[in-house]
């Protein structure tokens, strides 16, 4: 990296021409020696990779607000740079193949950092994985970094990164070819996407087909060619990756906070490299085999646990806090399947709001999905779910609209941009669905049997929860002759025989990843300890608890493990009204107002799909 420096020499006139001439030739030729000297000097002890956030600021190629990705150089050296005004960034290229990793097949990994605030104690930095899988770390961090800070502490930085396939990470993972919009591909295949399985007779028959489709989609896009990006998308790989990133940021070990899928991750990550785990907290569990095997249905033992706490709590919140309220827990559960019933044969449309947007349909399966991600954060979304519904029984489907995703009201126009390198251009997303699936079906043994055998999974799922299982079981849906097969897929075995001190944290209602799957990945590690959460939702964010994030930053801080069988009791709960200042009550002080605040921010932003 070159650095450009401004010299200012002044030279005299008139009667010294000659002599101020000479003077300042000697004085340009010295004052570049010495440069040259001072350049390799500081080149020598490395400080070339970390060049001040000052100097930046004023040099920065497209300055600090007109920054983006395609800016930085990617490099086989961990170079940081100032980005997104408090932030570092980096472009670490790493093998496209670890187990062959010659050049010239390589990907460009984005890492993000928010340094430690607090330098005296400094304890280095801690990974977080958003989950997914195809979350973006990236997105994550620059959005919630500060937060997760004030639960480990604000002596560690914070790093993530994009994994393979996904977000500012290059080449990604786009099932639609790349010299078209891909958006627009994308959003009218979605707009053909069967409805939900169980809602009427035949539907799995169209959606084995949809799904068929989009595998063959995908294969011909991503994995036609042996070193394609499709092959190496596993979270094997994505694991090595990490292993590489510690390793050129100078650390002995890994800490890392993963949610959800990325428990996968590290379990993944501590199955094959036991002697470089720090501390690592697993949050919201996958059950690492039943995952791998992609045959499981136990991800749904805790789902209908979750719905029923909507119903238990709406009757207990009264009408004023529940619009969906009734005599009983049972009653509104009788409610909400009576609305179901009508919606399947009587749709509630929405007229156009203007000449330029278009007519809504709400259907079974738009509500059924809608309380499936419900249950994700009861906290946030039981209330306004419970008004959407109960006007929807008198045929106003406004409320259940503006908390539903929707399709942008007019089609984009037509892009024919083309970029090899995406990265400068690509808008900032939570997460990549094409990714969630080419990571998925990396990681899980092949799909075999036809709709026949998918019909009998469905089955099982539908039988393991009737308020999501149909719903849940598209996930598997999506590797129906899924063809290209990933290079690197570690299947296990999971766990390791040397003591690994992991703290798994699981709530008592998960609605995906139930705390039985705590126990039985904390089983493969020595020394664990599961520390449970007496609340509903997904991974302990869902819900804030004081005593869940100061257990996990003494763990963080001190390594101190919780008691075996510890219980934290969630602070809040669905349907009762909470604000910004506690969870609980007034702060007592200072860091107790800060720390609720930070679970709160972290409550309020939405996992990414899948798990």
């Amino acid at each position: 990296m070159g650095v450009k420096v401004r010299l200012a020499v002044v030279s005299t006139a008139g009667a010294r021409g000659k002599l101020g001439s000479v003077k300042v030739v000697f004085t340009r030729v010295g004052l570049t020696l010495i440069l040259l000297v001072i350049f390799l000097w500081w080149r020598e002890l490395g400080f070339e990779k970390a060049p001040s956030r000052s100097w930046f600021e004023k040099n920065s190629i497209g300055g600090m607000k007109g920054w983006i990705w395609g800016e930085i150089k990617p490099s086989e050296d961990l170079i940081w740079y100032p980005c997104y005004n408090e932030y570092d960034c980096a472009r670490l290229e790493v093998p496209l193949d670890w187990l062959d990793p010659s050049p010239p097949n390589m990907v460009t990994i984005a890492i993000i950092r928010y340094n430690a605030t607090e330098r005296t104690n400094y304890k280095g930095p801690i990974f977080v994985n958003p989950g997914g899988p195809g979350g973006s770390g990236i997105w994550f961090v620059k959005h919630l970094a500060p937060y997760y800070q004030s639960v480990v502490g604000r002596n560690h930085d914070i790093i993530s990164f994009d994994p393979r396939g996904i977000g500012a990470t290059v080449p990604p993972i786009s099932c639609w070819n790349l010299s078209s919009s891909t958006s627009i591909s994308s959003l009218l295949w979605d707009i053909q996407a069967p409805p939900v399985l169980d809602a009427h007779a035949g539907v799995l028959y169209d959606a084995y087909a949809h799904a068929s489709a989009f595998s063959q989609q995908c294969a011909s896009i991503i994995g036609s060619d042996e070193h394609m990006i499709g092959r190496f998308v596993s979270t094997a790989s994505v694991a090595r990756d990490m292993l590489h990133i510690i390793e050129k940021l100078g650390e002995e070990k890994l800490k890392y906070w993963g949610f959800s899928y990325g428990t996968f991750l590290g379990v993944t990550f501590a199955s094959l490299w036991p002697q470089k785990v720090g501390r690592m907290v697993l949050d919201g569990n996958v059950d690492a085999e039943q995952y791998s095997s992609g045959e499981g249905t136990h991800f749904l033992t805790d789902t209908d646990a979750v719905m029923n706490s909507f119903f238990t709590y709406c009757h207990a919140a009264g009408p004023t806090l529940c619009a969906l309220y009734a005599s009983s827990p049972s009653t509104i559960e009788v409610r909400l399947a009576t609305l179901l019933a009508t919606l399947k044969n009587s749709p509630v449309i929405v007229p156009a709001s203007s000449p330029n947007s278009r007519p809504e349909i709400i259907t079974f399966s738009r509500v059924r999905k809608l309380i499936s991600s419900a249950l994700y954060r009861p906290l946030v979304v039981f209330p306004a779910l419970a008004s959407a519904l109960a006007a929807l029984e008198s045929g106003d489907g406004k409320p259940f609209l503006s908390i539903s995703p929707q399709f942008q009201d007019q089609l984009p126009l037509c892009d024919s941009t083309s970029s090899l390198d995406p990265a400068p251009e690509m808008p900032e997303v939570e997460s990549s669905a094409d990714a969630s699936v080419a990571i998925l079906c990396s990681d899980q043994a092949p799909f075999t049997g036809g709709v026949s055998a998918f019909s009998s999974y469905l089955e099982q799922c539908s039988n393991a929860s009737k308020s999501a299982g149909a719903t849940m079981a598209s996930m598997r849906l999506g590797c129906v002759e899924w063809g290209v097969r990933a290079k690197w897929r570690f299947d296990g075995p999971f766990g390791t025989d040397a003591e690994t001190k992991i703290l798994f944290v699981g709530n008592r209602a998960d609605n995906i990843t139930p705390l039985k799957s705590a126990y039985i990945n904390a089983a493969r590690f020595p020394g664990s300890v599961v520390l449970e959460q007496n609340s509903y939702g997904h991974t302990s964010l869902s819900m804030p608890s004081r005593c869940t994030a100061k257990t996990i930053r003494e763990y963080f801080q001190e390594g101190a493990m919780p008691e075996e069988g510890k219980v934290c009791e969630g602070d809040l709960i669905p349907f009762q009204p909470w604000n910004n200042t506690s969870a609980t009550a007034v702060a007592e002080d200072d860091e107790h107002a800060e720390l609720d605040e930070a679970l709160m921010g972290l409550m309020k932003f939405p996992p990414p799909f899948g798990t």
